[in-house]
């Protein structure tokens, strides 16, 4: 059984004057440990696709399902991380991090235990009392992912955590994070502008059409199988031109440009 299921999913928005009809008609399936990169033009739906997943939504027509059940709402399976890190300035590093649990009335002391071990794990052991303000920007995206995994999701969705880095912290960061969710078990959905990040972080391209959106083609990324390679080195890998050129023509068929 997929761990994750969309079946015959549609969403309209509804006014007096007329309706929007966003999604249309999409199908997928990710299983346990997956991670997969949504592509796309502007304003197919990719991030409404992530809130379905999510719960924050619902479909106007077919189902979401997660572990075979239909999602009705949103669960502490499913945890979410946003193009902003949204930190709160007033709080430390540690505090920030409990942040999800105490929305989520989990057990404190367990939650600060697990955090401090996520923090030494992946290298912002020192960091605990610091200010967010004293961060980088790729530290302060670190710390957003482990606060999610404080929550002790099964999947997560990234809604283009790296597009508001430069270029170097981008593409350092993506190694990062795609190391720290391999090593936790995590099934992911990356949601991405960047071609070259979508291949080299998932083990899927999946590319939606234009409004409304809908899954035009897959893309399953045979790069250095059983090698273990980093995103960075799956940049370098052979056959990573012929994916980027073939999915490149597959957006070009929805739009002129890609933005």
């Amino acid at each position: 059984m997929a761990q994750i299921e969309l079946n015959g999913v549609g969403l309209s928005y509804f006014t007096l004057k007329q309706e929007t009809e966003a999604l249309r008609d999409v199908r997928m399936t990710v299983e346990a440990g997956e991670f997969i990169s949504i592509v796309g033009p502007s304003g197919c739906g990719k991030s409404t696709l992530l809130s379905l997943i999510s719960g924050m939504m619902k479909p106007t027509r077919g189902t979401v399902a997660i572990d075979g059940t239909e999602v009705s709402g949103t669960s502490p399976k499913v945890g979410y991380m946003l193009q902003h890190d949204h930190l709160f300035e007033w709080r430390d590093v540690l505090s920030n991090l409990l942040v999800g649990a105490e929305v989520r009335k989990m057990d404190l002391r367990k939650a600060r235990q697990r955090a401090r071990e996520l923090m030494g794990r992946y290298g912002l052991g020192d960091f605990a009392h610091h200010n967010p303000t004293q961060l980088s920007g790729g530290m302060r995206q670190r710390v957003a992912l482990i606060r999610t995994l404080v929550t002790e999701p099964d999947i997560l969705l990234l809604d283009e955590p790296f597009s508001a880095l430069d270029y170097q912290t981008r593409l350092l960061l993506q190694d990062e994070i795609y190391r720290i969710i391999k090593d936790q078990g995590k099934t992911a959905i990356l949601v991405t502008h960047d071609i070259s990040e979508a291949i080299s972080m998932a083990d899927r391209v999946l590319v939606m059409s234009r409004r409304p959106g809908t899954i035009s083609a897959v893309y399953p990324v045979r790069l250095g199988e059983g090698k273990g390679l980093t995103p960075w080195q799956k940049r370098e890998a052979a056959g990573y031109h012929a994916y980027f050129n073939a999915i490149w023509r597959e957006l070009g068929g929805h739009v002129h440009t890609v933005g």
